[in-house]
């Protein structure tokens, strides 16, 4: 008998996004607080502002770079909310940039980016991931939205979140520092009810943490699920293949796809299958296997369930682990999310040129994005992603940084 959603988790679980659901009940204060706590133990050139570019309309897009006490920082710009570059340190103190993205504004808004569409490091929504043929029933009305995967809807449409300047204001507190990102999307975007009001906040602590809050309201009742897309490759961006990395994902199961990569409705068990990354496995040790789910996502392009541990606490949880054998370079995140789609770089092709002037090849980064599940407007069997008024949206996921010669140390 096919496993559901609610066989695992017990009948009554939604993990509703609402004020009064337990998963997702953070503190009021953590994301509204960052910019009130602004003189707090600020520390001098902790954010630093600069012009990136002009959009085509001449609105300006400013770049901010954050930085630790440790070394660590991240560059963000305020279109699409975009991680453009974040420098770790490897098992020697070698400091390298992490994820793929561009040194110029031109580069996210050429064609030739927009044809391949990968999303590099930008906020998704208002729906992370994909709803079937672009259409959703809520509350007795159809709504039918922008169709940019074949038939299907996917991230937020033809101009998602993606695609937005966002309003930027830096802060520095006892957390940390980091830059609270907000958007209104109008009632009718995208075809989505509502006007939902947004904000995500990124913070990059002295634990060498990045951690991102989101926290959304609307005025009709609408799907929610945000989420961060960025690609990491922990040997350093342009260097290559991620297959060797390993990869641990706290999830005993899986949401299956149909051949245009929506949800079948069925929640399938990881053991057995090349989709088991309980125990941390290369990403490229399975991922030509003779299986249907694979030749589907031309690899792993999948939403992973959970643990249940995870999806319990009010707090982050840890979802998954990477770490990259010849730089030591170790990645955990952690999130309040139900699910995490793992997706493996199929769809790079080398012709989009990254900032060391290496061209992104087949399968050169990694996304892990948490998340509620794909297509859940659609589908009752999954944990429910319809935002009410009065409710707030509320979902935290952390990103922590290390480095260690081996798994065992």
């Amino acid at each position: 008998m096919p496993l559901t959603y609610a066989s695992m988790r017990g009948a009554g679980t939604h993990l509703l996004l609402s004020a009064g659901a337990a998963v997702l009940m953070l503190s009021a204060a953590q994301a509204d607080d960052a910019v009130n706590d602004g003189n707090e133990e600020q520390r001098e050139g902790a954010v630093e502002k600069a012009t990136f570019g002009r959009l085509p309309d001449g609105r300006e897009v400013d770049i901010y770079r954050i930085a630790n006490a440790n070394g660590i920082e991240v560059r963000v710009i305020n279109h699409g909310g975009i991680i453009v570059s974040l420098k770790t340190p490897d098992v020697h103190g070698e400091f390298d940039d992490i994820v793929l993205g561009f040194d110029s504004l031109e580069a996210y808004l050429s064609d030739d980016y927009r044809r391949a569409n990968p999303y590099f490091g930008a906020l998704i929504g208002r729906y992370g991931n994909r709803i079937a043929g672009g259409q959703f029933s809520l509350d007795g009305e159809t709504y039918s939205l922008a169709t940019n995967d074949g038939d299907n809807h996917l991230h937020g449409g033809q101009q998602g979140f993606d695609r937005v300047l966002w309003q930027a204001e830096p802060f520095e507190n006892h957390e940390g520092a980091g830059l609270v990102l907000s958007h209104t999307s109008e009632d009718g975007e995208e075809g989505y009810p509502g006007r939902l009001e947004t904000q995500v906040t990124y913070t990059l602590t002295d634990a060498d943490e990045l951690i991102v809050d989101y926290r959304a309201t609307t005025d009709k009742a609408t799907p929610v699920n945000l989420t961060q897309h960025s690609y990491f490759n922990l040997e350093g961006e342009g260097s290559g293949s991620i297959l060797d990395h390993r990869l641990m994902i706290d999830a005993e199961a899986f949401t299956p796809v149909d051949g245009t990569l929506i949800p079948t409705g069925e929640i399938r068990p990881v053991e057995g299958t090349p989709f088991d990354f309980t125990q941390a496995t290369p990403i490229g040790e399975r991922i030509e296997q003779d299986n249907e789910q694979l030749a589907f996502g031309r690899g792993y392009d999948h939403n992973f369930v959970l643990a249940e541990k995870a999806t319990s606490s009010s707090d982050p949880v840890l979802a998954a682990r990477v770490w990259e054998p010849e730089s030591g370079r170790l990645l955990e995140i952690s999130t309040t999310e139900p699910g995490i789609q793992f997706y493996s770089g199929n769809f790079l092709a080398g012709d989009l040129t990254g900032k060391q002037g290496q061209a992104y090849e087949h399968r050169s980064g990694f996304a892990l994005e948490t998340q509620h599940f794909p297509d859940s407007p659609n589908q009752a069997n999954f944990p429910t992603t319809i935002l009410e008024p009065g409710d707030t949206y509320r979902s935290r996921t952390v990103y922590t940084f290390s480095a260690k010669a081996s798994l065992d140390s």
